[in-house]
């Protein structure tokens, strides 16, 4: 064996060496693919329209209040656009489109401009106040609730959840989702609106001795108030204890309250008592609940709890509920005059709701498992909502 063909040989074991040592940490890997889909009809579900201030069209600057003028090929030179300022008047999200519109037809007059230094200068300056304006609406728009009217809604999405284990103990997981067409709250009664169908990363999480370490950018619920902000989780068990901690960075956080919010759970459950203790700190002050659940028997459960909002009264809510042979009764009342009864029954697989509050508003519901990953769902309720259809789990 010459030198040359010894030193390939030793070459490659080399590689192979490091590529072993460099996957060593790495003992299993798994994907698993999830499909769900919905059809159905609705009415009068709520929703959140869009809503941008009006946006007219003046005179930005002197220079463009002059006619348009073109070059030997019809190109526009200078005076041809005028930019968006603000107004008072309600609009739709069309205004914004308009503004886009706007910021185009600008940005060709400036490159095809072949006017003196100062107007084209000019011009490149009205397409900066464009594109401010245009910020300045997008900005804007702001949620506002109204009923829908009559429709249907389909949609489909695939899930893909990835997960793994290193030899040292460490379990990760991510997940993505696709998801695209007309969405319904059933729960809410809300219609959600069109989803983009674009990929989106969900939470990427390890867990090991140390508890569980969860990322997922504004989509990790306030563990007081439920509201989506926090952007990352830690869980872990303290002797008998449950604990978890959220946090919102604050980088992406649309509210600026909830951008640096800081929310936190503890549970203890001993000889059919359970505690939980829940809390959160924003900018606008600390929020906190105590709930405490007894379980008189297989059948009945009493609860209470104390709450305060930052900034407002405390509220004590206790109730009961109990559920035999099928059906069940929730009933809770609290201090601020505040009440609430749900009713249901279930069996082989159907299931009825109904739920009536201290304001005479009420929800009705029905659920049946029509076999092979299908469900059909239908509600209506004392706001003249209404939903109807069939959900799939692939």
């Amino acid at each position: 064996m010459n030198n040359s063909t010894r030193n390939l040989k030793m070459k490659k074991l080399l590689i192979a060496s490091t590529a072993l040592v460099a996957t060593a940490g790495m003992a299993s890997a798994d994907i698993t693919i999830s499909g769900h889909a919905a059809a159905g009809i609705y009415s009068g579900l709520d929703y959140t329209a869009p809503v941008v201030a009006k946006f007219g069209f003046k005179t930005a600057t002197a220079a463009s209040t002059a006619a348009a003028t073109t070059d030997t090929l019809g190109n526009v030179t200078a005076g041809a656009f005028t930019a968006p300022v603000a107004s008072t008047n309600a609009a739709v999200a069309s205004d914004v489109a308009a503004l886009r519109e706007a910021v185009h037809t600008a940005e060709i007059a400036v490159a095809n401009s072949t006017a003196n230094a100062s107007a084209h200068t000019l011009l490149v300056g009205a397409v900066a106040e464009a594109k401010a304006e245009l910020a300045m609406a997008e900005g804007t728009v702001a949620a506002a609730a109204s009923a829908s009217g009559d429709g249907i809604y389909s949609n489909a999405g695939v899930d893909f959840t990835m997960t793994g284990a290193t030899d040292n103990g460490i379990s990760f997981s991510a997940t993505v989702n696709i998801d695209a067409g007309m969405e319904v709250d059933t729960g809410d009664f809300e219609l959600d609106g069109k989803d983009g169908g674009t990929a989106g990363l969900g939470a990427v999480s390890m867990t090991g001795a140390f508890g569980t370490l969860t990322f997922d950018e504004s989509g990790i619920d306030n563990l007081y108030s439920d509201a989506t902000t926090h952007d990352v989780s830690w869980a872990t068990t303290v002797g008998d204890v449950a604990l978890t901690v959220g946090h919102s960075v604050g980088a992406a956080a649309a509210d600026a309250d909830a951008s640096k919010a800081t929310s936190f759970s503890a549970g203890y459950t001993a000889s059919g008592m359970a505690f939980t203790l829940t809390g959160s700190e924003t900018a606008s002050g600390t929020s906190a609940s105590l709930a405490v659940s007894y379980a008189l028997n297989d059948t009945v459960t009493i609860t209470a709890d104390t709450d305060q909002v930052a900034g407002a009264e405390s509220v004590q809510t206790i109730g009961a509920a109990t559920t035999l042979n099928g059906v069940s009764v929730s009933v809770e009342s609290a201090n601020n005059s505040t009440w609430d009864v749900d009713l249901g029954y279930s069996a082989g697989g159907f299931a009825l709701t109904y739920g009536v509050d201290e304001t005479d508003a009420w929800t009705a519901t029905a659920t049946s498992a029509l076999g092979g990953g299908a469900t059909f769902a239908a509600g209506v309720s004392s706001d003249n909502e209404m939903y109807a259809g069939v959900s799939f789990a692939f």
